[in-house]
């Protein structure tokens, strides 16, 4: 019965043990489903059933029939010009990053919108060239397309260079688009939980470093080879250093320019985007300006620059594949499935919440491995989404992915009639605005402090992963900082913040005793408690802790007692000592047996539970003891331990516990095991856990209710009724018979 009392509650029920709350209150043994019985219902099938698989593999067919045309056309019609014409220079800009001409960032900004449009689940996100997957992307081409071996052999035309490397970054793109429908397809759309935020968040930055590092080249217009990882920055960066006198000063100058406009321009978007009808489009503006100067000012005769040239009209035919390609990048193509999906879902995430509608990770994954199949089978390259092509499309009223479609028309209208117009613009334009979309990962080097603050775990990842990412590359890096990432995880489980509990505030609560000064200990009762999951790794931590917290080893002083029985039964045998009603009497200065005499061989037998029955009299262990018979002392009799926060036992840790239990109920320490998960003792029962010493009374619904009861128990005990004759002296009289 719970009774209010002002801001305060009084309780009044009986001390719980798990058996006691379960038969009280008609615990139900729930039937648990077999694999069998799962696997019957994933291939039963009915036509809802049928229609739902359907609905869920072609979302389109869910919400296209429910659009609103009078409500949403005209703002996703805004919205997908607006979002069309940005996410055209991005393409051009990101081709830069793959190594390809920038014509064919075209490709992958028509392609994968079309794809998702079909398949995908979110509203709001623009699909297309990502700066990090595009450098990625590029790294693989780096890798497999050497110029100066190609340069070297009978390939000596620029043209059979850049159609090696569109078919390695076509090739890569499809691949990573296989592992991504994989991956859907087998409904493990989860592993995007193993990237933290932090990790995220340090990789992104890194890769944005290896972008501004990959577009010096272009900014300075230096003749420079690329480099493959591991240390590719450091190598890009001295071959930089080189040739940083043969600089072209008009093309440093111009993309100087327009990265201060741009920057200042997207700094006034984001402080006054409250305020702001639409961001400004200033990429597109510094675009049109800066073509229309080139081609009136005929840069490239007059300053040498280096211009986009001609655009190629109309769509590629499906790219041949190599499969050397294939075996060559497995582990790329994994990496930069899993970072595109990674990203792709975090941005997603964000307006599903801000507009309440779901999403479906696995459903994603399907949807961008079918995309970026289709984009590589048509010469393009890995896409993903874009943070601030994304929040062009939201702000600017973008409801469904018709804006998205929309913004892939924009896209096949400059590929097919007028991309002609942008052949003037330089590279070291695209360049600029490439840099000046990092931005925003850019500054996340903010969040060291903070994660410092918050959690130092989290900060360590950001860190590790920023610095691996940089030094040793994005593929590398990537695996390096997963595997440094669940090790923390294993670390933080392996290692356990165990803590002793005591009462605060004479309540029903208890706290770590550290941390309150207010707090009562019952007498001799310990409250040990473990935060963690208890399995094979951490079992061995967790009963050293637990030994350390108790003050002795239980097996320890089991072993000490029954070498001290038969110590004390060889003497008794002998009339070396003698039994009062009171105490002892030893009539010997000594005994000189060494404990290996004593053992005889039967080690086992010391681990036994110690037997008195053949003795007239209880020994107390904690009395003083006949001389050359020396016990450790225990002065708890009682030992609770909370697991309340432990999610899982393995058969390993069950094995060591058992026996650690045991040990301490055989020096007479009485263990209670309080806030168990629902099905554990089950589990305990499957695998043989009780017997006569482990019994399921040992188990008790709280904290309180286990010390309540050791209380009464005590209580009941020390009667005069129940206390048992007990031998508190001993005396020794020293024999004169030698």
């Amino acid at each position: 019965m719970v009774e209010p009392v002002g801001n305060q509650y009084v309780v009044a029920r009986p001390i719980y043990s798990e058996n006691s709350f379960g038969e009280e209150h008609k615990k139900v043994h729930r039937y648990h489903k077999t694999f069998l019985d799962r696997l019957r219902v994933c291939f039963r099938c009915s036509p809802q059933k049928a229609k739902n698989i359907a609905t869920g593999l072609l979302p389109i067919t869910s919400w296209l029939p429910a659009y609103r045309i009078k409500e949403w056309l005209l703002s996703d019609f805004v919205s997908g010009i607006s979002t069309g014409l940005v996410a055209v220079l991005q393409g051009l800009a990101f081709a830069l990053l793959v190594y390809v001409r920038p014509g064919y960032g075209l490709y992958a900004a028509f392609f994968p919108v079309i794809g998702y449009f079909l398949f995908g689940t979110s509203r709001h996100i623009s699909v297309g060239p990502f700066p990090v997957l595009s450098i990625m992307v590029g790294e693989v081409v780096l890798k497999l397309v050497d110029e100066e071996s190609v340069e070297n052999s009978t390939l000596t035309t620029s043209t059979a260079i850049d159609e090696e490397r569109i078919q390695v970054a076509a090739t890569v793109s499809l691949l990573a688009g296989i592992f991504q429908l994989l991956l859907g397809a087998l409904q493990v759309g989860f592993v995007i939980i193993y990237l933290s935020q932090s990790l995220i968040s340090g990789f992104t930055t890194a890769a944005a470093i290896h972008v501004v590092v990959s577009q010096l080249k272009f900014i300075l217009q230096l003749p420079v080879v690329g480099c493959k990882e591991p240390f590719s920055i450091f190598c890009t960066l001295g071959k930089i250093g080189g040739q940083i006198t043969k600089t072209n000063i008009a093309d440093l100058v111009t993309a100087l320019i327009i990265l201060v406009i741009v920057f200042v321009v997207k700094e006034i978007n984001e402080r006054y985007k409250t305020k702001l009808p639409v961001p400004i489009p200033i990429e597109l503006f510094v675009t049109v300006v800066a073509t229309g100067i080139s081609y009136a000012c005929n840069f490239k005769e007059r300053f040498q620059v280096d211009v986009i040239g001609q655009l190629e009209k109309g769509f590629k035919p499906p790219v041949q594949l190599d499969m050397r390609v294939f075996q060559s990048c497995v582990g790329e193509a994994f990496s930069i499935a899993i970072v595109g999906f990674a990203v792709a879902f975090s941005v997603a995430k964000v307006y599903s919440v801000k507009y309440d509608y779901p999403i479906n990770g696995n459903q994603e994954l399907i949807a961008f491995g079918l995309s970026n199949i289709f984009c590589g089978a048509f010469s393009g390259f890995a896409a993903s989404t874009s943070l601030s092509r994304s929040g062009v499309q939201e702000s600017t009223g973008g409801k469904t992915q018709v804006a998205g479609l929309l913004s892939a028309v924009i896209v096949m209208i400059v590929i097919l009639a007028i991309g002609f117009l942008l052949e003037p613009l330089q590279k070291s334009v695209l360049a600029a605005l490439a840099l000046g979309n990092l931005k925003g990962m850019l500054m996340q080097f903010k969040e060291i402090g903070v994660l410092w603050k918050k959690d130092k775990y989290d900060c360590m990842i950001w860190v590790v992963t920023f610095l691996c990412t940089v030094i040793l590359g994005l593929a590398i890096g990537l695996g390096v900082s997963i595997a440094f990432e669940l090790l923390t995880i294993v670390f933080r489980t392996q290692f356990p913040k165990c803590t002793l509990l005591a009462n605060v505030g004479r309540s029903n609560i208890y706290k770590s005793r550290k941390d309150y000064a207010d707090i009562y200990e019952p007498e001799g009762v310990k409250i040990f408690s473990c935060p963690a999951p208890i399995f094979f790794a951490n079992i061995d931590f967790f009963q050293d802790k637990l030994i350390t917290a108790v003050g002795f080893n239980p097996l320890r002083v089991l072993r000490k007692r029954n070498k001290a029985l038969r110590k004390i039964r060889k003497m008794l045998k002998k009339g070396e000592l003698q039994m009062t009603p009171k105490s002892f009497i030893c009539t010997v200065n000594g005994m000189n047996d060494s404990d290996e005499e004593l053992d005889n061989n039967r080690i086992e037998e010391l681990d036994q539970p110690t037997n008195t029955a053949d003795l007239p009299f209880q020994i107390d262990w904690n009395a003083e003891l006949p001389p050359n018979i020396t016990v450790p002392r225990i002065d708890i009799h009682s030992l609770i331990l909370d697991f309340t926060a432990v999610s899982f036992f393995d058969v390993s840790a069950l094995r060591v516990l058992k026996a650690t239990l045991k040990d301490f109920i055989r020096v007479e320490v009485d263990v209670y095991i309080v806030g168990v998960q629902d099905g554990f003792l089950d589990k305990l029962e499957r695998c043989a856990f009780f017997d006569e010493e482990i019994k399921p009374s040992m188990f008790f619904i709280s904290i309180h209710d286990a010390v309540l009861h050791i209380l009464v128990k005590k209580n009941r005990d020390c009667s005069p009724k129940f206390k048992p004759m007990k031998v508190t002296t001993v005396l020794c009289v020293h024999s004169s018979l030698e």
